[in-house]
């Protein structure tokens, strides 16, 4: 298929659109890190056998703990209708609710779209939340490769999550949505305490019952942009989005944090008084990361939606070349204010055409390649190194903490390349 141009963002940089075959995992792999951080959830994948090997290869094999998600295998007589779905469904969440009474909230993820498995979800989790005596709460979002790519399967189950969510009219609060790790959830929520703003909450919650309230006085701070879907259903609520780049590298977290606090009247001085000694811990580090990659070259393959600030970082604060930055979807307005931070003439990638985009990338030879893993073998046997873009998601890379930690992600494959060729 054909690429084009589009019209120039606001930091005038011109971007291809591309809509070819694209190599990207689909939405259900977001649940291996949204099920560690929701303590009481559950996450029932109504699927193909396919999508069950999917999960447990990208989760691993879990040995000394029962994983809570699972596969309701769809058969071949089920998608040509001979079988009522409704009857088996209510089957496997009765006896999934028996077998697991500390379940408190029950995700049911279509695979597929509700034309193809014959089964409309949102539809049956309102008629399982009626009728299950246990009071679980059951709600239904897509993770279907057709309609979802990677990481838009959390963007999709946290929207799901927002109706939730009771109705918070008193004290200004900043709510911090997207998935975090532990640790740089309490570093940033710390941070922003002691910097003055006292109520700030997290979406997701670790329990349902710790879900906030959400209304004309919640200011929204997106940690992740992949989050649009989230963002809009929060701002449906009443809820005002703060406009900010996001907290990846000392550069991002600071913004990130003056941004926040620019929306609660708190002054500059007091964020970079605060964060001054995490600043300074984090700088060498990452200076000598800069070392090893400053002056190299790298391509960005679309995978996650984490390119854009990705590329800032790399290019900004570690010195990289950027090729091309691809992503699978550019929100304009959630990352203007990235987009305003990369270096002048960029060549920014949305959607894919992956032979042309394979083309593009052997023509260059970058030092690095960002990319999935459908990808990373055929690269490394042709002697281009590459990084695998699902590390990304499961690694703590938020807060100035994690900065030296996500640089060096990126200097190890060249590290290793080297010791190969020696």
């Amino acid at each position: 298929m054909s690429s084009t141009l589009i019209a120039p963002l606001p930091a005038e940089v011109p971007v291809l659109r591309e809509r070819g075959q694209r190599e990207v995992f689909c939405g259900l792999t977001g649940i291996i890190w949204l099920h560690r951080r929701m303590q009481d959830a559950f996450f029932l994948v109504v699927g193909s056998r396919t999508c069950a090997h999917l999960l447990q290869s990208a989760a691993g094999v879990m040995i000394f703990a029962e994983p809570r998600f699972a596969t309701a295998i769809i058969g071949e007589r089920d998608l040509a209708g001979a079988a009522d779905l409704n009857d088996e469904l209510d089957r496997v969440v009765g006896r999934l609710l028996a077998r697991r009474p500390e379940i408190r909230l029950l995700f049911l993820v279509g695979s597929c779209p509700s034309e193809v498995i014959k089964l409309d979800l949102s539809r049956a989790a309102s008629r399982l939340s009626r009728l299950n005596p246990s009071g679980v709460r059951v709600l239904a979002y897509s993770g279907s490769g057709i309609e979802t790519t990677f990481t838009e399967g959390e963007d999709a189950c946290l929207a799901a999550l927002v109706p939730e969510m009771g109705r918070d009219t008193d004290e200004p609060q900043l709510l911090v949505v997207g998935t975090l790790p532990d640790t740089a959830e309490a570093q940033l929520g710390g941070l922003l305490n002691t910097i003055g703003i006292e109520r700030v909450a997290f979406l997701p919650q670790r329990r349902l019952s710790e879900l906030p309230g959400v209304g004309p006085n919640t200011r929204i701070l997106l940690t992740q942009p992949f989050l649009a879907g989230t963002a809009r259903a929060l701002e449906a609520r009443g809820a005002t989005r703060i406009a900010a780049p996001f907290p990846i590298g000392i550069e991002g977290s600071t913004l990130w944090l003056k941004a926040a606090c620019r929306a609660f009247g708190i002054s500059d001085r007091i964020v970079d008084r605060v964060t001054e000694a995490a600043r300074v811990r984090a700088e060498p580090a990452m200076r000598k990361a800069r070392e090893a990659l400053a002056g190299r070259s790298v391509f960005l393959f679309p995978d996650s939606q984490l390119e854009i600030p990705l590329a800032r970082f790399l290019s900004r604060e570690l010195g990289m070349r950027l090729i091309e930055v691809g992503t699978p979807y550019l929100h304009r307005q959630h990352l203007a204010e990235e987009l305003a931070m990369l270096p002048p003439g960029t060549a920014i990638s949305e959607g894919q055409d992956v032979d042309r985009q394979l083309d593009r990338c052997r023509a260059e030879r970058p030092d690095l390649v960002i990319c999935g893993l459908g990808l990373a073998n055929p690269l490394e046997s042709e002697g281009i190194t590459t990084k695998w873009s699902i590390e990304l998601l499961f690694s703590p890379i938020h807060g100035f903490e994690h900065a030296a930690d996500l640089a060096r992600l990126f200097v190890r494959p060249l590290a290793r390349r080297a010791m190969l060729e020696v």
